[in-house]
């Protein structure tokens, strides 16, 4: 159980930059402490580098959007290297505008730019309003901002906030080919004392489970005979040879309730390698699904008692 870091709040804050970034924004819904603390890095590895380092207290990373997916540099960042936890999930909406410099039009744009997620959740958007126009991969939708700013490229598909902060005009302010499109923060540090338990929380964990027939079968019944939903599970490479898959798991509840510590105990036995990634609140406040009975923390008490009567020698 993580137990070697501060428990005092953080203070400094490392984002996906530059400034103006989606993540900059979901940065400012952390609260007082986040306001005017975070520093913008060039990538999500760097941002966590920072962490681990001791440069930053936390980071502020994107980790799934409902349109896209999951970020898989966050995902992969998360597992490699010295283990960091999460602490907090922010859920932003999503909006794009395509920004240009001012007096420049339409029929004037032949590069637009923007990150890999947002050109993808606007292609259609895009492949309508600019058919003739090349598409370019930026870093982040800021830093698209910011080259078009700079004359590199002639619009960029980006937040308002980016519009804003470099001075560009907005072409068009509702983008999307999917209005209503979230993405999905997570605030990662250093390991320390965990958040205590709301009744309304998430336990995240990463595991590589063994190369023999029905091992996710096996993984997944873990969790489905003590009655804990998973709201996401992925799997990713990992990188030692074809085949050998790792799969990213959240689940309802808190690593101090018995019937999720008791399943994550589970998957250590079962599982080649298990990392912890944190139990925190649920950005949507969402309570979990009712427990069964058998599952309940009393229901755990009265059978390590029972047992212990056994082991003792008395009547069961």
């Amino acid at each position: 159980m993580p137990s070697d870091a501060s428990s005092t709040a953080p203070t400094r804050f490392a984002f996906l930059g530059p400034e103006g970034t989606f993540a900059e924004a979901a940065l400012g819904m952390l609260g007082a402490s986040a306001q005017g603390s975070g520093r913008p890095e060039s990538s999500v590895a760097a941002a966590l580098a920072g962490v681990r380092a001791g440069e930053y207290d936390a980071a502020l990373v994107p980790m799934e959007n409902s349109v896209e997916g999951s970020v898989p540099a966050t995902m992969d960042g998360l597992v490699s290297g010295d283990p960091l936890v999460i602490t907090r999930e922010v859920f932003l909406d999503v909006a794009f505008v395509l920004a240009v410099r001012p007096g420049t039009t339409a029929a004037g744009i032949r590069t637009v730019a923007s990150h890999p997620h947002a050109l993808a959740q606007c292609r259609g958007r895009i492949a309508a309003l600019l058919p003739d126009a090349d598409v370019v991969v930026a870093a982040s939708t800021a830093d698209a901002a910011r080259r078009v700013a700079a004359g590199e490229w002639d619009a960029a598909v980006c937040a308002p906030i980016a519009a804003s902060r470099y001075r560009l005009d907005a072409l068009d302010t509702d983008l999307a080919d999917h209005p209503g499109a979230v993405t999905r923060f997570v605030l990662a540090a250093r390991p320390g004392p965990l958040p205590s338990p709301t009744g309304a929380d998430k336990t995240t964990v990463t595991v590589v489970v063994p190369d023999r027939t029905g091992a996710l079968l096996d993984l997944l019944a873990e969790f489905a005979v003590r009655g804990i939903s998973l709201t996401r599970i992925e799997s990713r490479p990992t990188r030692e040879r074809l085949g050998v898959y790792s799969f990213s798991i959240d689940c309802e509840g808190h690593v101090a309730d018995r019937r999720v510590g008791d399943a994550l105990a589970a998957l250590h036995r079962l599982c080649a390698e298990v990392r912890f990634l944190g139990s925190y609140p649920r950005a949507d406040a969402q309570p979990a699904k009712p427990v069964p009975e058998r599952a309940g923390d009393a229901a755990f008490t009265e059978a390590e008692a029972w047992l212990a009567r056994i082991r003792e020698g008395s009547a069961a």
